[in-house]
């Protein structure tokens, strides 16, 4: 038996990612419906919005190769989102996670603005970058439904594929949109002489309940199977 053991890191990914993307990216679905009027927002509860997972992160997908197929895994373990409102701090951790929403990584926009001269070391006038970055998610909290609860790294979702199609794997999701529906973060940090770099990170979710995970082939966009509620797991001929 062959055995080969993949780790897609950031380069690999973009090489095939985008070939066959969403109709929208996150960052225009976001960017749309944060232009509604309040009633324009909760107007969009209910509707279904697809999203593709970004996999730049090195490790973001594990995938073995054996007999000419490919197991490949997407893990949830580590994706808790620790916002404010996804907190439950008298939670039972026997039973139940502290942060009750999980996360898919979906989007990073940087905007770069500028710069300014300033003095953080006395006598030492710098240049100072202003930097934006926003980064995008979709925010569910029903990932149980799809497997029970249990302490695994490895827990996630998985997929049996032909070997074919290593290379060019995406990940798509589909989300059913709740309230608040989209939900955004804010935090800053001031420039410093050793960082000399005004850095904002906005990270804007999309909140929804999770109604399906797709593994595609990136390059023709083809669906390679379907993962939907009661399943961890799929496989494609």
């Amino acid at each position: 038996m062959f055995f080969l053991r993949y780790i897609f890191t950031a380069a690999s990914v973009a090489a095939f990612l985008g070939a066959v993307q969403a109709a929208e990216t996150a960052e225009r679905q976001y960017v749309a419906i944060a232009k509604l009027p309040a009633d324009g927002i909760k107007a969009k509860v209910g509707q279904i919005v697809e999203v593709d997972v970004d996999l730049s992160a090195p490790g973001s997908l594990e995938v073995n190769e054996a007999d000419e197929r490919l197991d490949v895994l997407y893990r949830m373990s580590f994706n808790q989102l620790a916002e404010g409102w996804s907190w439950q701090p008298l939670a039972d951790p026997a039973v139940e996670d502290y942060y009750r929403f999980k996360f898919l990584p979906l989007q990073s926009v940087a905007d770069e603005r500028g710069e300014y001269v300033a003095e953080d070391k006395i006598g030492t006038p710098q240049q100072m970058k202003i930097s934006w970055r926003y980064d995008y998610f979709l925010a569910f909290e029903n990932l149980y439904d799809f497997y029970p609860r249990k302490v695994d790294d490895d827990s996630g979702f998985s997929a049996n594929l032909p070997a074919a199609v290593a290379g060019h794997v995406g990940l798509r999701a589909k989300a059913r949109l709740v309230e608040p529906v989209i939900s955004e973060s804010t935090t800053f940090w001031k420039a410093i002489y050793s960082r000399p770099t005004d850095f904002t990170l906005k990270k804007r979710y999309l909140v929804g309940r999770l109604e399906e995970v797709d593994f595609v082939d990136t390059t023709s966009g083809e669906v390679l199977c379907r993962i939907q509620s009661g399943q961890e797991r799929c496989a494609a001929r």
